[in-house]
């Protein structure tokens, strides 16, 4: 039976359209992922049409049956509340702070007019989604939870009330690799179990073929391509689909050409990480624990390892951007400072690139200043002239318009704004850069972009890449060296290629299996 049917979908804001002429069906029990660049109008498609944006909807968008374009405000709330489920893509963000995970599941069962829950009937709801300990979660408020058990209970909310379809919009792009493929199963698992129709929206192709039944490729706001999952991926038909996967990074892709490594750079002994406990629990937890790690000139690493492994912790250790609780690290030779006392000529040598671009961006600022302001502060040798010819420089050499320096950051796509970030940590000259998820947050095309440029840089300048990442393609497509994480130590490293060919540690084959 055909649960839903978007026929001649329009979505406009303001004289811009969004999305046009787009047309398709989904039948119960099965699903539907929309894929496609940023921009390319997929998540309003999923989101306008039940009264989630301020867009104009026009044409047809039927949910069994019942058309919603031109609905009444209080028939969307009604149709939301007890027809549809939605998973957004920031589990924080979406779930209420200062709520407990308990009460905004018990928000969500009642909604439709069902019973108040018992406290075990909500701790099986949690623990049917797959998160560990669950009534000891129901008390629990999100930023307790780690990425994934976010998901896991804003999934359990979106299926509380027993909904005809899922409206899944970007769920596991935050997620690491292992992660990602199990948010991805749990959902098909439990539109099987429900009989619940899937609307998907993801640019990760990998989920789409594993776990899509058929697939919808938006480009500008049309549907350029859809059939069958396996047809569409296996053999598209469009020059955008082609695009779409040429651009997203495969364990059996060629190896790349990576640049000569030189001599030792950075020489991290026994970096050693903890944090006191949240809450009311007393000691402390440990993050990093007794790593030694080496990066030389020229050459990339990459750490990976689940969310919580400690890769971001030890990468900041490293840069003197966060604590360390014991440990030496060394640049060139000589000691680096404790991160107080570490000088201009420290900090230029070393320069980081976050995962969410605009967020880093200071949002006041023109993008001129932006890339100004580490060299006023790193390179007291430049005077106010060379500042702005090296502002100049460096727009040139990651690829931006001239034009684009007076902009802000909110006038910026996600993949402007990242190569306004590298060219602020290019700015000073440094011989390292740390990308802490620095294409995570971005489509295929961009990202593939970013990496392209930053391959080439590292080329040019014979840069030092310490990345960190949750995707072993994206580190194979850039690093000489991989070094695995978990639970705060260092489980296997060594070249890329034989690494992946062969992992050696149960954690590093399960990173391997969730990127393929």
């Amino acid at each position: 039976m055909t649960l839903l049917v978007a026929d001649s979908l329009d979505i406009r804001i303001g004289d811009q359209r969004i999305v046009e002429g787009a047309s398709f069906a989904i039948e119960a029990g099965r699903s539907l992922a929309l894929v496609g660049a940023s921009g390319s109008g997929k998540s309003q498609t999923c989101l306008a049409p039940f009264g989630l944006s301020p867009a104009i909807v026009q044409g047809s968008f039927r949910l069994d049956g019942e058309e919603l374009v031109g609905a009444r405000e209080a028939r969307l709330r009604h149709v939301r509340g007890c027809d549809v489920g939605f998973v957004f893509q920031q589990p924080l963000t979406a779930l209420t702070p200062h709520l407990t995970i308990g009460a905004q599941l018990r928000e969500a069962w009642t909604q439709a007019g069902a019973p108040r829950p018992s406290r075990a009937e909500m701790a099986a709801a949690l623990e049917r989604v797959g998160l560990h300990d669950p009534r000891e979660r129901l008390d629990q408020y999100p930023h307790r939870l780690s990425g994934g058990q976010r998901q896991r209970a804003l999934i359990a909310m979106a299926i509380a009330h027993r909904p005809k379809l899922l409206v899944a919009d970007e769920p596991t792009t935050a997620l690491d690799a292992m992660l990602r493929a199990e948010i991805m199963a749990l959902l098909g698992r439990l539109c099987d179990e429900e009989g619940m129709a899937l609307l998907l929206v993801s640019h990760d192709l990998a989920a789409v073929a594993d776990n899509a039944d058929a697939v919808a490729v938006m480009h500008a706001g049309r549907i350029v391509e859809t059939g069958p999952t396996r047809a569409v991926l296996g053999d598209p038909k469009s020059d955008y689909a082609r695009a779409l996967i040429a651009a997203s990074p495969r364990l059996d892709a060629p190896p790349p050409a990576l640049g000569p490594i030189g001599a030792p750079l950075v020489e991290a002994r026994q970096v050693s990480v903890s944090f006191a406990r949240p809450g009311w629990r007393r000691g402390r937890l440990l993050a990093v624990d007794a790593v030694d790690i080496d990066v030389a000139e020229g050459e990339a690493v990459a750490i990976v390892g689940g969310s919580g492994s400690g890769k971001s912790t030890l990468a900041r250790a490293i840069a003197r951007l966060g604590p360390i609780d014991a440990g030496e690290v060394r640049w060139r030779g000589e000691p680096l400072p404790p991160r107080k006392a570490m000088r201009p000529r420290d900090r230029a040598g070393l320069q980081p690139v976050f995962q969410d671009p605009v967020a880093s961006l200071d949002p006041l600022w023109k993008v001129r200043d932006i890339v100004a302001e580490p060299l006023r502060r790193l390179r007291p040798d430049l005077d106010r002239m060379a500042v702005a010819a090296r502002v100049e420089a460096v727009l040139a050499e990651v690829g931006l318009d001239p034009t684009l320096a007076d902009r802000r950051p909110a006038a910026l796509s996600g993949g402007q704004a990242q190569r306004v970030a590298i060219a602020r940590a290019l700015g000073p000259g440094p011989a390292m850069l740390l990308l802490d998820e620095a294409t995570s947050a971005l489509d295929v095309l961009v990202a593939g972009t970013i990496l392209d440029l930053l391959a080439e840089l590292q080329k040019q300048h014979g840069l030092a890449i310490l990345m960190i990442t949750h995707d072993l393609a994206v580190a194979r497509r850039l690093c000489h060296r991989i070094v695995v994480m978990d639970a705060g130590r260092i489980v296997e490293e060594g070249p890329a290629e034989r690494l992946i060919a062969a992992p050696a540690h149960p954690i590093t084959a399960k990173l391997v299996a969730a990127s393929r």
